[in-house]
């Protein structure tokens, strides 16, 4: 069984540590983990990792955000992985602080990652794990907000979060979409 598990984030040290980069930071995670190491080659990074017999490919666009959906469809494509074996872990302003909520479909939620990937892929219907950053920004300060830096009280509880993403990948990948939903999704 594959497994295509997407971070989705913008690349480059000035995005590095900003709450939109969550999925590259969770995807990193999963890696170290598992003792995969990224390479870059087209139009993503990409590390494969073994799990539990699953082979798990992560990628991290190298595409920015807002294209973030030609790096999906070609690593769908080139791995041969069926949408339903595809997760996109993704930053939420729409939940608080480190909550995490896996979906099977939905919308983009005016994301534009997940629009991208939508767009692309011509469906909602994938799986995405929503790793919630808050939304703690004056109205139209919404970019400014997801481009910027963790404060102190949210790098402090990041790590753990972050460990409990990865959870949701090695679940979604064993036990699937609707199990992990039930046992992670208050987590």
């Amino acid at each position: 069984m594959k497994y295509l598990v997407v971070g989705l984030g913008n690349p480059g040290a000035k995005y590095a540590n900003t709450r939109h980069n969550i999925g590259f930071k969770v995807v990193e995670a999963f890696a170290k983990e598992r003792e995969a190491t990224f390479t870059i080659d087209k139009q993503a990074e990409v590390a494969k990792a073994k799990f539990k017999g699953r082979k798990i490919i992560l990628i991290k666009p190298t595409t920015f955000m807002n294209l973030s959906g030609k790096a999906v469809n070609y690593w769908m494509q080139q791995e041969k992985i069926p949408r339903e074996n595809i997760l996109v872990v993704t930053d939420d302003i729409a939940l608080p602080f480190g909550k995490l909520r896996l979906k099977g479909k939905g919308s983009d939620g005016g994301h534009n990652g997940l629009k991208d990937i939508q767009l692309t892929l011509n469906t909602s219907q994938y799986a995405r794990l929503r790793f919630g950053v808050g939304n703690d920004f004056y109205a139209g300060r919404q970019s400014d907000y997801v481009l910027g830096e963790w404060n102190s009280e949210e790098n402090a509880a990041l790590e753990e979060r972050i460990r409990t993403a990865t959870e949701f990948i090695k679940s979604f990948t064993t036990i699937g979409l609707q199990l992990t939903m039930t046992n992670w999704n208050n987590k």
